[in-house]
């Protein structure tokens, strides 16, 4: 049985090791991940594991974001499953336990660079339509978001993410 939690200590080697294995050999995610825990752009909370027994099978961070209104956000990147492992649910309940989490929160919005036909299942919607403008020129349609229920419409403009992303993109 998978149990979703937040990331413990033992946790991270394992859970950097299931972001190279889902994102391939010599990608950067996994130093992403430690980068942002190490630069504390993290929230504790929002950094989840999925384990099946001792073994750490998925992993989902969201860091904050800086948005060109004056807000706060937050952004839910990287998430992995272990290749053999996709396909099974875990992805989704990793998404769906963040989300509630961060709905406690008083941030108003949660940002991805997504796959289109994944994440609006979860209520994410066109990044644009709300105002708001990604750092990279990704394809609109990978562009999204999610109204927590901090939102408001002032919460808009070109999203700032953290530094260590600039390694990645």
């Amino acid at each position: 049985m998978i149990d979703i939690r937040p990331e413990r200590s033992q946790d991270l080697a394992p859970a950097r090791r299931v972001h190279e294995l889902a994102f391939g050999e010599g990608s950067s995610e996994g130093a992403l991940v430690d980068a942002l825990r190490d630069g504390r752009h993290t929230l504790p909370e929002l950094c989840i594991v999925a384990v099946d027994g001792d073994e750490v099978v998925g992993h989902i961070v969201h860091s904050r974001v800086r948005l060109e209104s004056g807000h706060e956000a937050l952004a839910l990147a990287p998430m992995a499953v272990l290749p053999e492992r996709q396909r099974a649910g875990i992805g989704s309940r990793l998404v769906s336990v963040s989300i509630a989490v961060a709905a406690a929160t008083d941030f108003p919005l949660v940002v991805v660079v997504g796959h289109p036909e994944y994440y609006p299942r979860f209520g994410f919607e066109p990044a644009a339509d709300l105002g708001l403008r990604d750092p990279w020129g990704v394809r609109p349609e990978a562009w999204m978001a999610y109204r927590l229920p901090a939102h408001t419409p002032e919460a808009r403009g070109l999203v700032t993410y953290p530094p260590p992303f600039a390694a990645v993109t």
